[in-house]
């Protein structure tokens, strides 16, 4: 075997056994709801959501609007994606939430009140591979029962 061959050849096996590092998914951008593509089980779908979302580093924000059988209802969520704890209003209330990286996916543990009971969530946030669908899978945990949700949300 010629001798650029065997670099060549050496190089390319060193190659395989090392992972590459992933680009982690930036979610920036304006998201409406597709509701067709979302389940929101036992809980009416709004009937509209917008969401703009900056993600910028370990930072991410997410100015929402949605629309529905309470009205309209805005919030703006501030998230650290390492780790720390993050308090938030929602419209219902404070959330407290901390986001960590699972891969791909950004999971977001929730703590609120609803009703003077604790509700605990978990989202698990993941984007396509065209960067156009931003999909939520959330896990509701209330003292009415557990519950899973979809949110499909697309690029506009």
């Amino acid at each position: 075997m010629r001798p650029i061959v065997r670099v060549w050849l050496g190089a390319a096996m060193l190659l395989c056994g090392v992972p590459l590092a992933h680009a982690r998914p930036n979610f920036s951008g304006t998201w409406k709801l597709n509701a067709a593509k979302s389940n929101f089980g036992a809980i009416r779908a709004p009937a509209l959501r917008i969401d703009r979302i900056s993600h910028k580093g370990p930072l991410i924000e997410d100015s929402f609007t949605q629309s529905g059988q309470r009205g309209e209802q805005t919030a703006h969520m501030k998230y650290s994606t390492d780790g720390r704890e993050t308090t938030n209003i929602l419209p219902s209330g404070e959330i407290k939430t901390k986001a960590r990286w699972e891969g791909n996916y950004l999971v977001i543990d929730g703590q609120t009140g609803y009703n003077g009971a604790s509700v605990i969530l978990e989202d698990r946030w993941s984007l396509s591979a065209d960067g156009r669908t931003l999909t939520i899978q959330r896990h509701v945990n209330s003292p009415r029962g557990e519950t899973d949700q979809l949110i499909v949300l697309e690029k506009q």
